[in-house]
């Protein structure tokens, strides 16, 4: 990697900030998301009132998480051809595509709440195995992601490359069996 891309994506602002400073803030931040997701699909009463374009939203989701996918492919395929500058543009619009997805999951299951599964036979235990693995690992993603983003713009990279070889595989799984869930789901609902 040359030191003027490595410059160039430098924020100084992160760079002052301590590691410690920044993964405690990022397993703040994770946590306090995850038991807000916890809180709104298993506590919180759904909406009293609702919008016809919310029943559009799981397919909206599943179109963010396909195309958070192919970034993320496009990404990995960038960094091992060491195109750094095309790299960094597909993983940033791989986590907005994600960012997006969770605003629009969350909305859908402020008015929806939480789906449960009707299927049977033997597709509810693999659409549980895949629903549990996905939501453990989404869980584990989010401070991942914003580490690996964290230690790649504070121009900590050789410490970027370590975490980014753990999280690109969970978030490509995460992806895909986000996109997969809602074909299950749309299969029997």
């Amino acid at each position: 990697m040359n030191k003027e891309f490595q410059d160039k994506i430098t924020i100084s602002a992160l760079k002052n900030i301590s590691v410690y400073k920044a993964v405690i803030a990022i397993i703040l931040v994770s946590a306090v998301a995850f038991l807000f997701l916890v809180w709104l699909l298993y506590f919180k009463e759904t909406a009293e009132t609702s919008f016809t374009w919310v029943s559009n939203l799981p397919a909206v989701n599943a179109t963010l998480n396909s195309i958070s996918t192919i970034l993320l492919v496009l990404g990995f395929l960038q960094i091992k051809k060491r195109n750094f500058d095309l790299h960094m543009r597909f993983m940033i619009g791989a986590f907005l595509m994600s960012t997006l997805f969770l605003v629009s999951y969350v909305i859908y299951h402020n008015f929806v709440g939480h789906t449960p599964f009707p299927g049977t036979g033997f597709i509810r235990p693999i659409y549980f195995f895949i629903l549990i693995t996905h939501i453990i690992l989404s869980a584990g993603v989010v401070p991942l992601i914003l580490a690996s983003f964290y230690f790649a713009f504070s121009g900590k990279l050789q410490t970027h490359r370590k975490i980014s070889k753990i999280t690109f595989p969970v978030w490509l799984y995460v992806s895909v069996t986000g996109v997969v869930i809602f074909f299950i789901l749309n299969a029997y609902v």
